[in-house]
């Protein structure tokens, strides 16, 4: 029988777990997108592939699709959340699934799970109006709600354990270097 918690696989998760420590190179992933101008403020991404647990995935048979747009105040169409706003998805994604994960892990059961956030943006930076702003999000709120029959104590222990393992929050609190190339295709017709 499946030692499921909160809809996690515990056997699957420990496994995983103990097979990455007799193998170090299996937690070594490398996710992939790309993404498509779509007139205006929208931009559609596609992911599909990664490498991981030292093997290329195949177990997507098609892509996910992600689109991005504008709301109308910055020009957009508002046919789908702008990139900031799925910056912050990514975030309560990424701590929704840790704290889940980390409490299945140790056998905590929660009956529900609960993330609210805000970004805080100054359009100075992204207009390039001043050098002194910066143009991404200046100061993010999190507000996670749990209900679990856990002792607060055991909760505040796995969220902050999710705090410092985080993906996500890692990446919107530490430099990551980022290397940026610029091909310029040649349109067709000037090929000659």
């Amino acid at each position: 029988m499946r030692n499921i918690q909160n809809g996690v696989n515990v056997d699957q998760l420990m496994s995983t777990i103990d097979a990455i420590q007799d193998n170090p190179d299996l937690a070594r992933f490398q996710f992939r997108a790309n993404s498509e101008w779509g007139g205006g403020g929208r931009a559609k991404t596609s992911i599909k592939s990664f490498y991981g647990a030292g093997q290329e995935d195949t177990s997507r048979d098609a892509p996910f699709i992600v689109e991005a747009d504008e709301p109308p105040v910055l020009l957009g169409d508002n046919q789908a959340p702008n990139a900031v706003e799925l910056v912050l998805s990514a975030l309560t994604s990424c701590l929704t699934v840790g704290f889940a994960y980390n409490a299945a892990a140790q056998g905590v059961k929660l009956n529900s799970l609960e993330f609210s956030m805000e970004g805080d943006v100054d359009l100075h930076g992204f207009l390039g109006l001043s050098g002194s702003v910066r143009p991404g999000f200046e100061h993010i709120q999190v507000t996670c709600k749990v209900s679990s029959d856990a002792a607060p104590e055991k909760l505040n222990e796995i969220w902050e354990h999710v705090q410092r393992t985080s993906p996500v929050l890692d990446i919107c609190c530490n430099p990551v270097p980022v290397t940026l190339a610029l091909e310029q295709a040649i349109p067709a017709g000037d090929a000659d």
